[in-house]
């Protein structure tokens, strides 16, 4: 048996995606996957280091590792005119937060690097994902940048919505916003990586057609979400542009890294391979 290490988020998005790897629903053949559930940030710190054979991964964080992994044609969590979001404990106008500091989830993660491109000069601090909307709700900082789940639930802490970054890609570029994606490790060698590719858009697929028990796996991801949000936030990212990037998926990716450098957040191009 051969070990695969596969490591993603304790998201129910994420867990929607792999449900079938992860319970044994596919033939893996001589393949055996185990898996680590981390925080995006985590994961991203843990790439450069190149700890996991597949690793979820923010299209951010893909820059610093593209001479070590490719990206996996399936598993992109992209979001078609929405994303993540900037709140606040009181409604307020975008520019009113430019002098202000914002909480962020992470600097290597998607949302901080498009919150760049929008404000290049934003003032941040670095919060877990899961204790910003606490940190805004109580006074803590002025505002914060909010991925996962977050987006849906904002409202439950009294909080409101200042910027979509998602609606500000699109209007933008015309394209998706490419948050995250599975890299799996280059050095493991073609026949590896093709069969470790066919398998995860499998799981994908199969989790797509048997949504109902694949939700029901998901919801122990949920992190207090309900049955019918937590199948709003899979629909949101578990989608066609999953199964496959396509056209369109790719050059968002391309789009999003060359902005980032031709801005000079980035320290260098990046050569983007895609695995079929």
């Amino acid at each position: 048996m051969r070990e695969i290490t596969v490591a993603h988020s304790p998201d129910s998005d994420d867990a929607f995606m792999f449900y079938a790897l992860a319970t044994g629903k596919l033939d893996t053949g001589d393949l055996t996957f185990t898996h680590t559930l981390a925080d995006i940030e985590t994961l991203n710190r843990r790439a450069l280091e190149g700890t996991y054979d597949v690793t979820a991964v923010s299209i951010h964080g893909y820059a610093y590792v593209a001479d070590r992994y490719a990206l996996l044609s399936s598993g992109a969590s992209m979001g078609q005119n929405y994303g993540p979001i900037v709140v606040a404990a009181h409604p307020l106008e975008p520019d009113e937060l430019r002098e202000k500091t914002i909480a962020v989830p992470g600097t290597l993660t998607t949302a901080f690097l498009v919150l760049q491109l929008y404000w290049p000069d934003v003032q941040y601090t670095v919060l877990p994902f899961d204790r910003i909307l606490e940190a805004v709700a109580d006074g803590s900082v002025p505002a914060g940048l909010i991925i996962h789940e977050g987006q849906l639930t904002y409202r439950e802490h009294g909080l409101h919505k200042v910027l979509d970054l998602g609606q500000w890609w699109q209007e933008q570029t015309g394209l998706p916003l490419p948050l995250g994606g599975n890299a799996i490790r280059r050095d493991l060698g073609p026949e590896i990586v093709s069969r470790v590719a066919r398998l995860v858009k499998a799981s994908i697929q199969y989790a797509l057609d048997h949504r109902e028990e694949a939700l029901t796996y998901a919801m122990g991801f949920a992190r207090g979400m309900d049955a019918a949000l937590t199948d709003r936030f899979v629909d949101m990212y578990v989608n066609r542009l999953t199964l496959d990037y396509g056209a369109r998926g790719r050059e968002a990716v391309a789009r999003l890294l060359r902005m980032a450098y031709e801005r000079e957040l980035l320290p260098h191009p990046v050569d983007i391979e895609f695995v079929e």
